[in-house]
């Protein structure tokens, strides 16, 4: 079974040729961001993943997260390796340094935070939901809750959930029960069920955060009477130490189809009189608060599906490259590796193209973000905010639906070995699969993007993007060889695709909605491959100035190699996804639902 190895010379590529860390750093706050420093990161945190992640991630898979009265073990190694990544700063690395955090911005973050899910996604879990608690209380906390809470969670010496879903309610927030009883004191008293919380309980930090959403008393139906509280799985005394347990519990945990080291639990509280907990923010506001949350989670999800991608790549190539079977297409007298074979390489080419274009995408939005916190200019704030809006959607749902696709096509790679557990490549393709669910299903992000970042503005941010991509095609059209005029031809195919597709969405999203939302998913997929299409367009040109700067490192031809593929091969689902928004609704809406 391969090793992970984090892609450094990749990521620092995009990091600083496409997401701009230069322009991040110059930003207020962000000036250690340096090329050096950022570079010292990235290899310290492919140190820690490769050599302590990654050696639980099957170790974990196959012993799995275990629970017994009320409470959650955690498998052989998970727990000294937590207690590594607090002591090594890694949970700290974006957090606020009001609060003890490093600083550093989200585009650094997001580097790191690949190398944490492409070792382990069980392990990766815990902190992504404690990066998001974090965040939902620095937008929304007051200042006794952030002096309590933030310190030890921006350490990672407490973590922190998300406690949205109830049984009767998935995705429907306006159906949740969870009832919050004022005492008079300040606190609220907790009772209700919900599901599917990850990291809900475990053995690796001494205090849990949750937030939770829930209803006062004279709250109003649906999601205008939901508010948030915070909720600790022990009281913190006013001297910071940990006082009594509170009345919050795993009463189980799931059996799951991967992230098995991942322990998603059923929460009760208050079965013993009530969780203590306390409001955070206005009541009645807690979905606005939560959305904080389920934004940095979807982005990180999105990660997520890059993550797995490039891990199945690389153990793919391994095994493709030790692999013998078969003698070459065009004949030899023995025996050859896989890697030899024309379809072989092309799933492989699939692969890491699409890797590629992922992380491109990711990492611009991530620079973005930090734009849009950052810039001292208010409308360079509020376009980096709109892009950023505009493409979170597009880095869950195209990402992780990517992310599903290239595991299987390792698993593919591998052929019947691939079926067998003890190789490794079906694990990819288990823990793949939640991503396209969690926080939000393809179809509820594709709604998100067609409806309010699309519909509801007339098409005014992605009609901006689509003139910046214009613009590279304007670039590549300037650039000499047949490789060139490929990606700029397929380019200008998608961005007409994609022009089509948003025009037809904004003339008749009020008018037959239902047939467009038929669409929604397509054109998820059309964002993605186009924008992913930009990206590697941008590398390609990137590659070249190097290139033409007199670097002869083979990182470069192999990059404007990876873009034409990805203009070949990617790229021509861009008209076809198209026709399935533009003309695909009255049949998909057609059958009565009793014909089913």
């Amino acid at each position: 079974m391969s090793s992970y190895t984090a892609p450094l010379k990749d990521m620092q590529f995009v990091l600083n040729e496409l997401a701009g860390l230069g322009k991040v750093a110059a930003l207020p706050g962000y000036e250690e961001a340096t090329t050096d420093v950022v570079e010292a990161i990235l290899d310290e945190s492919a140190k820690f993943t490769g050599g302590v992640l990654d050696p639980l991630n099957y170790s974990g898979d196959q012993e799995g997260a275990k629970w017994a009265d009320k409470s959650v073990t955690m498998p052989k190694g998970f727990k000294e390796a937590y207690r590594q990544f607090v002591d090594n700063g890694w949970n700290a690395l974006s957090g606020n340094p009001e609060h003890g955090g490093q600083g550093l911005p989200k585009v650094v973050s997001a580097a790191v935070q690949e190398m944490w899910k492409s070792a382990n996604i069980s392990f990766s879990l815990c902190p992504l939901l404690t990066l998001g608690a974090i965040e939902a209380l620095e937008l929304a906390g007051n200042d006794a809750q952030k002096a309590m809470y933030l310190p030890n969670m921006i350490s990672g010496n407490w973590t922190g959930t998300m406690n949205i879903t109830e049984p009767q309610a998935g995705s429907d927030l306006a159906a949740i029960r969870s009832r919050a009883v004022p005492q008079g004191d300040g606190t609220y008293r907790i009772f209700g069920q919900k599901i599917f919380i990850t990291y809900g309980d475990h053995d690796m930090a001494e205090n849990t955060i949750h937030l939770v959403l829930a209803r006062t008393p004279d709250a109003p139906e649906g999601v205008k009477g939901i508010s948030l509280f915070v909720v600790p799985k022990f009281m913190v005394n006013a001297d910071g130490s940990l006082g009594e347990r509170n009345d919050v519990y795993c009463v189980s945990i799931e059996h799951k189809l991967g992230i098995h080291a991942s322990p998603t639990c059923v929460m009760v509280h208050g079965d013993n009189g009530g969780a203590i907990g306390t409001l955070v923010g206005q009541e009645n506001q807690g979905l606005k608060y939560m959305f904080v949350m389920m934004n940095a989670a979807r982005f990180a999800v999105g990660l997520e599906g890059l993550a797995i991608a490039e891990r199945a790549y690389q153990h793919a190539v391994a095994y493709a490259r030790d692999r013998v079977q078969g003698r070459a297409i065009e004949g030899s007298a023995s025996g050859v590796a896989i890697i030899k074979h024309p379809d072989i390489r092309r799933m492989l080419m699939l692969m890491r193209a699409n890797v590629e274009a992922m992380r491109a995408l990711a990492y611009s939005v991530a620079a973005a973000h930090d734009a849009a916190a950052r810039h001292p200019d208010a409308a360079e704030r509020a376009q980096n905010q709109a892009y950023v809006d505009l493409m979170i959607p597009v880095v869950k749902g195209w990402s992780t639906e990517t992310g599903n696709e290239m595991s299987y096509l390792g698993v593919q790679v591998h052929g019947g070995m691939g079926f067998i557990e003890e190789t490794g490549a079906a694990q990819y393709m288990r823990d793949a699969r939640i991503t396209t669910i969690y926080e939000g299903t393809t179809g509820i992000q594709a709604n998100d993007l067609m409806g309010r970042k699309i519909a509801r503005e007339g098409g005014a941010t992605i009609k901006a993007v689509l003139g910046t991509m214009q613009q590279t095609r304007s670039e590549l059209a300037q650039q000499a060889g047949a490789e060139f005029a490929a990606i700029a031809a397929a380019l200008g195919r998608g961005i007409e695709a994609l022009q089509q597709a948003t025009d037809y969405i904004v003339a008749n999203y009020g008018s037959d909605v239902r047939a467009v939302a038929a669409g929604a998913v397509p054109f998820l997929r059309l964002m993605g491959v186009v924008s992913g299409g930009w990206m590697m367009a941008r590398a390609a040109l990137a590659a070249q100035g190097r290139i033409a700067g007199g670097d002869a490192d083979p990182f470069y031809p192999a990059k404007i190699a990876t873009a034409h593929f990805y203009a070949d091969h990617v790229m021509a689902a861009a008209a076809g996804l198209a026709q399935e928004v533009v003309q695909g609704g009255a049949s998909a809406l057609k059958l009565d639902e009793a014909m089913f």
